[in-house]
């Protein structure tokens, strides 16, 4: 799953920006799942970053709220 930057989503259409954020959310509750296991992480800042992107859409998604 890919990292965007505010202006890669700010370039997306309202569909892909749900489709994206939908990713992002499954993304992050897998890799919460696997620390809740008892496991390690892959790659273990990746949570920080989805975290991060999951609200930046939903900063772009405020703005075109308004």
């Amino acid at each position: 799953m890919a990292i965007f930057k505010i202006d890669e989503i700010r370039n997306m259409n309202a569909e892909e920006i749900s489709e994206e954020l939908n990713k992002l959310k499954n993304e992050l509750i897998r890799e919460r799942g696997v620390v809740t296991a008892g496991g390690a992480p892959e790659k273990p800042g990746r949570i920080r970053d989805i975290r991060r992107t999951i609200a930046r859409i939903e900063t772009v998604k405020a703005e075109r709220r308004e």
